[in-house]
């Protein structure tokens, strides 16, 4: 569960946070660290050397969906992405698709796995990334996604921000 659990999704307020982390601090160095709140425990943001990943929005979790109660839950989830997606190719022009399958290829296969795609995965952000960069004006990279661990786990919409070109993996390469 992340801190976004329980809220309804809005487009302009995701613009606007995925904007700001875009033109936010990223650690410069460290070790990846996951940030929890502190009361309740539930997942706040990930920062790594040169990036940071953030819940934009968590869905009801989907234990007891099946067939079209899940379809539908899945297909609105990625029509809310689709808002956020296209509002953001407004702002920075059209993204381009990184997938994360050969990520996930990689981890299964037991072989290193390079930041933030390591981040990504500990925090069972699965889906393909759109993204954008580098940002007009500065060295940024932008992705947003939503996925989700398995069947029964809430759909998670998050926002990726990078120091770094985010480009997708070679499956083979190590």
């Amino acid at each position: 569960m992340s801190v976004r659990a329980g809220e309804a999704f809005d487009a302009r307020r995701a613009v606007a946070e995925v904007a700001a982390l875009a033109a936010g601090p990223v650690p410069a160095r460290g070790p990846t660290l996951g940030e929890g709140d502190p009361v309740t425990g539930e997942w706040r943001a990930t920062a790594g050397e040169g990036f940071r990943l953030v819940p934009l929005w968590e869905s009801d979790d989907l234990t007891g969906a099946y067939g079209s109660d899940w379809t539908d839950a899945e297909g609105a989830a990625q029509r809310q992405l689709g808002l956020l997606v296209a509002e953001l190719d407004v702002r920075w022009g059209p993204h381009r698709r990184v997938a994360m399958h050969p990520a996930l290829s990689r981890r299964r296969a037991g072989r290193p796995l390079p930041e933030p795609f390591a981040a990504l995965l500990d925090e069972d952000c699965y889906g393909d990334l759109s993204v954008w960069g580098p940002l007009p004006g500065r060295d940024r990279w932008v992705g947003v996604s939503v996925g989700h661990s398995d069947g029964d786990a809430p759909l998670v919409m998050v926002t990726l921000v990078s120091e770094s070109p985010v480009v997708e993996l070679d499956p083979d390469e190590e």
